[in-house]
């Protein structure tokens, strides 16, 4: 059974954590807050270190689940002298481009790397019915497998390193615009004098264009309840990286480059914390009253 080390215990690197614990996968974990890998630690039984470098000498399969290109790239930089016969495997949502050149220099040190973000919330990664979306090397993808099935249910092999990554901002481009336009669509109708029960039936019942999304993200935007399953934050994050790559693979998105100004304005009107429902906040309070 191959000894696996996590590194960020964030809202989703914690259920990562915990499911692996569950599945007694789990040998190490670190985060860069002290205080948080103190207290999975004390929940869980499961020791904890004070730098990424001590957890990848003591892991066969290290697992990364952090917030951005930066911290991603810090950390692998930082283990990379011990990363030879090992395998890591992000689970963050990063840009490709910067995943595809990490695989580079780990594999350039006798390493394998696996990109594998998640789509779904923390509640979903919870129940285990988060969907993983991996890239890399197909001959080493058995290594890891047993693994990701542990922390949830469905893994989907894209293929190489970037694939996973890709995949997942498909999704996210297609999840930022939606959202964006399931908060226009709620205003329109709230002006035109419809209420908001109807509105919500609308668009959660008899629409054609009904979703899990909107069925999940609506009683948000009614309740105006921004409690967060995914940050506005990460939502703008996410379609920044999508603009960059776009211009990389001449790929047009004009959608997603209006909606990721509204999450903008949506961050500066200081939802930046909260769920990205809240971008519905934006076309309410631009609307003339």
């Amino acid at each position: 059974m191959p000894k696996v080390g996590l590194i960020g215990l964030g809202v989703m690197g914690y259920r990562i954590g915990i499911n692996l614990a569950k599945a007694g996968l789990l040998e190490v974990v670190y985060n860069r807050t002290i205080d948080k890998a103190k207290q999975f630690s004390n929940e869980f039984n499961i020791p904890y270190v004070e730098n990424p470098a001590e957890l990848a000498k003591r892991s066969d399969i290290i697992i990364t689940m952090l917030s951005d290109d930066s911290a991603v790239s810090s950390v692998v930089l930082t283990i990379l002298d011990v990363i030879k016969g090992k395998v890591l495997v992000d689970m963050s949502t990063i840009s490709p481009t910067v995943s595809i050149d990490l695989a580079k220099k780990v594999s350039d040190r006798g390493g394998v790397m696996f990109d594998a973000p998640v789509i779904g919330t923390s509640v979903m990664l919870e129940s285990k019915k988060a969907v993983i979306l991996v890239g890399g090397p197909s001959e080493k993808f058995n290594e890891i497998k047993d693994v990701l099935y542990a922390i949830s249910n469905t893994v989907v092999y894209f293929g190489e390193n970037g694939m996973g990554l890709y995949a997942k901002l498909v999704n996210n481009l297609l999840l930022g615009v939606y959202v964006a336009a399931l908060g226009e669509a709620y205003n329109f109708g709230i002006k035109a004098g419809l209420k908001k029960e109807q509105v919500a039936k609308v668009l959660m019942e008899l629409s054609s264009a009904r979703s899990p999304t909107s069925e999940l993200k609506l009683p948000k935007i009614v309740s105006e309840d921004y409690t967060t399953q995914f940050a506005t934050k990460h939502m703008r994050k996410d379609l920044e990286i999508i603009e960059r790559e776009s211009q990389k693979l001449r790929a047009v998105i004009p959608l997603a480059v209006s909606s990721l100004q509204f999450y903008k304005i949506a961050e500066a009107l200081g939802y930046s914390e909260q769920d990205f429902a809240s971008v519905a906040e934006v076309f309410k309070r631009l609307s003339p009253r």
